[in-house]
Protein backbone atom coordinates (compact mmCIF):
# COMPACT_ATOMS: atom_id res chain seq x y z
CA UNK A 1 0.00 0.00 0.00
CA UNK A 2 1.03 3.51 -0.79
CA UNK A 3 0.33 6.24 1.44
CA UNK A 4 1.19 9.37 -0.22
CA UNK A 5 -2.17 10.44 -0.40
CA UNK A 6 -2.53 9.93 3.57
CA UNK A 7 -0.16 12.68 3.74
CA UNK A 8 -0.38 15.04 0.32
CA UNK A 9 -3.27 15.82 -1.64
CA UNK A 10 -1.61 13.20 -4.50
CA UNK A 11 -2.96 11.52 -7.92
CA UNK A 12 -4.42 13.02 -11.31
CA UNK A 13 -7.48 10.77 -10.46
CA UNK A 14 -8.46 11.99 -6.89
CA UNK A 15 -10.83 14.17 -6.09
CA UNK A 16 -10.91 13.27 -2.67
CA UNK A 17 -7.66 14.95 -1.33
CA UNK A 18 -5.36 14.12 1.28
CA UNK A 19 -7.37 10.85 3.55
CA UNK A 20 -8.61 11.91 6.70
CA UNK A 21 -6.68 10.26 9.91
CA UNK A 22 -10.18 8.15 10.83
CA UNK A 23 -10.41 6.73 7.42
CA UNK A 24 -6.70 5.63 7.42
CA UNK A 25 -7.20 3.55 10.49
CA UNK A 26 -10.02 2.23 8.97
CA UNK A 27 -8.06 1.68 5.61
CA UNK A 28 -5.30 0.13 7.66
CA UNK A 29 -7.53 -1.98 9.35
CA UNK A 30 -8.91 -3.75 6.16
CA UNK A 31 -5.56 -4.06 4.41
CA UNK A 32 -4.35 -5.80 7.03
CA UNK A 33 -7.40 -8.37 7.27
CA UNK A 34 -7.41 -8.99 3.39
CA UNK A 35 -3.59 -9.92 3.75
CA UNK A 36 -2.08 -6.48 2.59
CA UNK A 37 1.87 -7.12 3.85
CA UNK A 38 3.59 -3.97 2.91
CA UNK A 39 3.34 -0.32 3.76
CA UNK A 40 5.82 1.95 1.46
CA UNK A 41 5.76 5.71 2.31
CA UNK A 42 8.57 8.69 2.91
CA UNK A 43 9.71 11.60 5.02
CA UNK A 44 8.64 14.11 1.45
CA UNK A 45 5.24 12.18 2.00
CA UNK A 46 3.80 15.29 3.85
CA UNK A 47 3.03 14.05 7.14
CA UNK A 48 2.00 10.31 5.72
CA UNK A 49 4.50 8.93 8.41
CA UNK A 50 2.65 11.06 11.78
CA UNK A 51 -0.47 9.59 10.66
CA UNK A 52 1.02 5.81 10.24
CA UNK A 53 2.08 6.63 13.47
CA UNK A 54 -0.85 7.28 15.26
CA UNK A 55 -3.27 4.86 13.40
CA UNK A 56 -0.92 1.61 13.23
CA UNK A 57 -0.51 0.54 16.96
CA UNK A 58 2.36 -1.34 18.83
CA UNK A 59 1.52 -4.73 17.38
CA UNK A 60 0.58 -5.00 13.35
CA UNK A 61 1.46 -7.55 10.61
CA UNK A 62 2.71 -4.48 8.29
CA UNK A 63 6.41 -4.43 6.32
CA UNK A 64 7.05 -0.65 6.61
CA UNK A 65 9.26 0.75 3.95
CA UNK A 66 10.36 4.43 4.21
CA UNK A 67 12.72 6.51 1.68
CA UNK A 68 15.76 9.15 2.17
CA UNK A 69 15.52 12.60 1.80
CA UNK A 70 15.95 13.87 -1.68
CA UNK A 71 19.26 16.16 -2.46
CA UNK A 72 19.39 16.55 -6.44
CA UNK A 73 22.25 17.36 -6.06
CA UNK A 74 25.62 16.53 -8.60
CA UNK A 75 28.19 16.55 -5.44
CA UNK A 76 27.08 14.28 -2.21
CA UNK A 77 29.01 15.39 1.27
CA UNK A 78 29.40 14.14 4.27
CA UNK A 79 26.84 16.16 5.61
CA UNK A 80 24.35 14.98 3.68
CA UNK A 81 24.89 11.41 4.84
CA UNK A 82 24.87 12.27 8.66
CA UNK A 83 21.17 14.18 7.05
CA UNK A 84 20.29 11.35 5.84
CA UNK A 85 20.73 8.99 9.22
CA UNK A 86 19.31 11.84 10.96
CA UNK A 87 16.06 12.08 8.99
CA UNK A 88 15.81 8.24 9.20
CA UNK A 89 15.61 8.04 12.57
CA UNK A 90 12.92 10.98 12.54
CA UNK A 91 10.88 8.55 10.42
CA UNK A 92 11.17 5.76 13.03
CA UNK A 93 9.95 8.17 15.73
CA UNK A 94 7.42 9.63 13.78
CA UNK A 95 5.95 6.22 12.57
CA UNK A 96 6.73 4.92 16.34
CA UNK A 97 8.79 1.65 15.03
CA UNK A 98 12.13 0.49 16.35
CA UNK A 99 12.89 -1.03 13.03
CA UNK A 100 11.67 -0.79 9.57
CA UNK A 101 11.70 -3.35 6.44
CA UNK A 102 13.22 -1.01 3.84
CA UNK A 103 15.25 1.96 3.64
CA UNK A 104 15.02 3.49 -0.12
CA UNK A 105 17.31 6.26 -1.30
CA UNK A 106 14.26 8.30 -2.89
CA UNK A 107 16.51 9.62 -5.90
CA UNK A 108 18.37 7.06 -7.51
CA UNK A 109 20.49 10.13 -8.98
CA UNK A 110 21.83 10.94 -5.66
CA UNK A 111 23.62 7.40 -5.26
CA UNK A 112 25.12 8.09 -8.64
CA UNK A 113 26.05 11.59 -8.09
CA UNK A 114 29.67 12.09 -6.89
CA UNK A 115 30.74 10.70 -3.93
CA UNK A 116 27.19 9.29 -3.68
CA UNK A 117 28.52 6.41 -2.25
CA UNK A 118 28.75 8.68 1.55
CA UNK A 119 24.58 7.66 1.02
CA UNK A 120 25.01 3.74 0.29
CA UNK A 121 27.39 3.72 3.40
CA UNK A 122 25.11 5.58 5.85
CA UNK A 123 22.01 3.58 4.46
CA UNK A 124 24.34 0.81 4.96
CA UNK A 125 25.50 1.59 8.81
CA UNK A 126 21.56 1.93 9.45
CA UNK A 127 21.52 -1.92 8.08
CA UNK A 128 23.90 -3.27 10.12
CA UNK A 129 22.73 -1.44 13.17
CA UNK A 130 19.50 -4.02 13.02
CA UNK A 131 17.49 -0.72 12.18
CA UNK A 132 16.30 -1.95 8.72
CA UNK A 133 15.90 -5.37 7.11
CA UNK A 134 16.93 -4.55 3.32
CA UNK A 135 18.27 -1.66 1.84
CA UNK A 136 18.04 0.34 -2.07
CA UNK A 137 16.75 2.47 -4.14
CA UNK A 138 13.94 3.82 -6.05
CA UNK A 139 14.59 4.02 -9.99
CA UNK A 140 12.66 5.30 -12.75
CA UNK A 141 14.83 3.84 -15.76
CA UNK A 142 17.14 1.28 -16.76
CA UNK A 143 19.92 3.79 -17.24
CA UNK A 144 19.33 4.25 -13.30
CA UNK A 145 19.28 0.62 -12.31
CA UNK A 146 22.52 -0.85 -14.67
CA UNK A 147 24.52 2.10 -13.19
CA UNK A 148 23.17 1.04 -9.42
CA UNK A 149 23.75 -2.71 -10.35
CA UNK A 150 27.10 -1.90 -11.28
CA UNK A 151 28.32 -0.13 -7.76
CA UNK A 152 26.04 -1.23 -5.35
CA UNK A 153 24.67 -4.08 -4.02
CA UNK A 154 21.07 -3.75 -3.41
CA UNK A 155 18.64 -6.16 -1.45
CA UNK A 156 15.69 -4.02 -2.75
CA UNK A 157 14.04 -2.36 -5.98
CA UNK A 158 11.09 -0.20 -6.29
CA UNK A 159 10.51 0.56 -10.19
CA UNK A 160 7.44 1.94 -12.44
CA UNK A 161 5.85 -0.57 -14.41
CA UNK A 162 2.31 -0.56 -15.92
CA UNK A 163 0.16 -1.57 -19.55
CA UNK A 164 1.87 1.95 -20.54
CA UNK A 165 5.15 1.77 -19.48
CA UNK A 166 6.32 -1.99 -19.89
CA UNK A 167 10.08 -0.66 -20.86
CA UNK A 168 11.52 -2.14 -18.07
CA UNK A 169 10.35 -5.57 -19.48
CA UNK A 170 11.39 -5.05 -23.13
CA UNK A 171 14.80 -4.10 -21.95
CA UNK A 172 14.92 -7.36 -20.05
CA UNK A 173 15.85 -5.71 -16.80
CA UNK A 174 13.19 -6.99 -14.48
CA UNK A 175 14.46 -10.39 -15.56
CA UNK A 176 17.58 -9.19 -14.72
CA UNK A 177 16.71 -8.14 -10.90
CA UNK A 178 15.42 -11.26 -10.65
CA UNK A 179 18.37 -13.19 -11.66
CA UNK A 180 19.80 -11.06 -8.91
CA UNK A 181 17.97 -12.29 -6.31
CA UNK A 182 16.77 -8.31 -5.60
CA UNK A 183 13.12 -7.98 -3.88
CA UNK A 184 11.20 -6.00 -7.25
CA UNK A 185 8.86 -3.72 -5.81
CA UNK A 186 6.44 -2.30 -8.84
CA UNK A 187 4.61 1.47 -8.35
CA UNK A 188 2.23 3.29 -10.15
CA UNK A 189 0.41 0.52 -11.56
CA UNK A 190 -2.93 2.95 -12.08
CA UNK A 191 -0.18 5.23 -13.12
CA UNK A 192 -1.44 7.58 -10.85
CA UNK A 193 -5.02 6.79 -11.56
CA UNK A 194 -4.72 7.68 -15.60
CA UNK A 195 -5.50 4.14 -16.66
CA UNK A 196 -8.84 4.37 -14.64
CA UNK A 197 -10.39 7.61 -15.89
CA UNK A 198 -12.26 7.95 -18.97
CA UNK A 199 -10.24 9.34 -21.79
CA UNK A 200 -13.03 11.92 -22.70
CA UNK A 201 -12.51 13.49 -19.04
CA UNK A 202 -8.43 13.95 -18.97
CA UNK A 203 -6.71 17.31 -19.40
CA UNK A 204 -5.68 18.35 -23.03
CA UNK A 205 -2.09 17.56 -21.81
CA UNK A 206 -2.78 13.70 -22.59
CA UNK A 207 -4.32 14.62 -26.44
CA UNK A 208 -1.72 12.52 -27.60
CA UNK A 209 -2.46 9.29 -25.92
CA UNK A 210 -6.69 10.06 -25.93
CA UNK A 211 -6.89 7.66 -28.90
CA UNK A 212 -4.58 4.99 -27.56
CA UNK A 213 -6.78 4.88 -24.22
CA UNK A 214 -9.74 5.00 -25.83
CA UNK A 215 -8.56 1.97 -27.87
CA UNK A 216 -7.57 0.57 -24.67
CA UNK A 217 -10.92 0.71 -22.99
CA UNK A 218 -12.88 -0.56 -25.84
CA UNK A 219 -10.53 -3.89 -25.85
CA UNK A 220 -11.12 -4.51 -22.02
CA UNK A 221 -14.82 -3.41 -22.21
CA UNK A 222 -15.00 -6.02 -24.72
CA UNK A 223 -13.89 -8.89 -22.40
CA UNK A 224 -16.00 -7.37 -19.65
CA UNK A 225 -12.84 -6.44 -17.58
CA UNK A 226 -13.19 -3.00 -15.23
CA UNK A 227 -10.27 -0.60 -15.37
CA UNK A 228 -8.75 -1.65 -12.37
CA UNK A 229 -8.92 -5.40 -12.83
CA UNK A 230 -7.04 -5.20 -15.87
CA UNK A 231 -4.06 -3.05 -14.53
CA UNK A 232 -3.97 -5.32 -11.47
CA UNK A 233 -3.44 -8.11 -13.53
CA UNK A 234 -1.10 -7.19 -15.90
CA UNK A 235 1.33 -6.67 -12.69
CA UNK A 236 0.34 -9.02 -10.71
CA UNK A 237 0.70 -11.42 -13.47
CA UNK A 238 4.75 -10.14 -14.14
CA UNK A 239 6.56 -13.09 -12.01
CA UNK A 240 9.35 -10.98 -11.76
CA UNK A 241 7.54 -8.39 -9.38
CA UNK A 242 7.65 -9.64 -5.87
CA UNK A 243 5.10 -6.66 -4.14
CA UNK A 244 2.82 -4.18 -6.02
CA UNK A 245 2.02 -0.94 -4.56
CA UNK A 246 -1.34 0.51 -4.85
CA UNK A 247 -1.83 4.22 -2.89
CA UNK A 248 -6.21 4.19 -1.88
CA UNK A 249 -7.71 7.69 -0.76
CA UNK A 250 -10.29 5.85 0.99
CA UNK A 251 -11.86 2.21 2.09
CA UNK A 252 -14.12 2.00 -0.55
CA UNK A 253 -11.20 2.25 -3.21
CA UNK A 254 -9.34 -0.49 -1.28
CA UNK A 255 -12.53 -2.78 -1.43
CA UNK A 256 -12.88 -2.23 -4.73
CA UNK A 257 -9.30 -3.33 -5.37
CA UNK A 258 -8.80 -6.28 -3.31
CA UNK A 259 -12.36 -7.46 -4.84
CA UNK A 260 -10.38 -7.20 -8.44
CA UNK A 261 -7.36 -9.29 -6.77
CA UNK A 262 -9.37 -12.06 -5.76
CA UNK A 263 -11.31 -12.66 -9.24
CA UNK A 264 -9.95 -15.06 -11.38
CA UNK A 265 -7.26 -14.01 -14.18
CA UNK A 266 -9.09 -12.99 -17.51
CA UNK A 267 -6.12 -11.79 -19.25
CA UNK A 268 -2.25 -12.60 -19.08
CA UNK A 269 0.78 -9.81 -19.56
CA UNK A 270 0.78 -10.48 -23.37
CA UNK A 271 -2.54 -9.61 -23.81
CA UNK A 272 -1.39 -6.51 -22.93
CA UNK A 273 1.64 -5.86 -24.82
CA UNK A 274 -0.16 -3.96 -27.32
CA UNK A 275 -0.74 -1.02 -25.37
CA UNK A 276 3.03 -0.12 -23.90
CA UNK A 277 3.42 3.63 -25.01
CA UNK A 278 6.84 5.22 -25.35
CA UNK A 279 6.55 9.09 -24.41
CA UNK A 280 8.06 9.99 -21.45
CA UNK A 281 6.00 12.58 -21.06
CA UNK A 282 3.25 10.72 -20.47
CA UNK A 283 4.61 7.37 -18.71
CA UNK A 284 6.65 9.93 -15.64
CA UNK A 285 3.83 11.54 -13.72
CA UNK A 286 6.74 14.55 -12.86
CA UNK A 287 7.14 15.46 -15.99
CA UNK A 288 2.94 16.60 -16.73
CA UNK A 289 1.97 19.68 -16.94
CA UNK A 290 -1.11 19.54 -14.82
CA UNK A 291 -2.81 20.29 -11.54
CA UNK A 292 -1.63 16.91 -9.62
CA UNK A 293 -5.04 16.24 -7.64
Amino acid sequence: MGTAQFGLDYGISNPLGKTPVAEVKRILDAAAENGVHVIDTASLYGDSENVLGQCLGEHHSFHIITKTPQYNKSLINEENAEQLKKVFHESLARLKQSSLYGLLVHNADDLLAQDGAALWEAINDIKNKGLVKKIGASVYSARQIDAILEKFPIDLIQLPVNILDQRLIGSGHLERLKERGIEVHARSAFLQGLLLMDPSDLPDYFCSIRLHLQQYHRFIGARNVSPVKSALEFVLNLEEVDTVIIGVASLTQLEEIMHACVDDPEMTADDYRNFAWSDEGILDPSRWKVINR
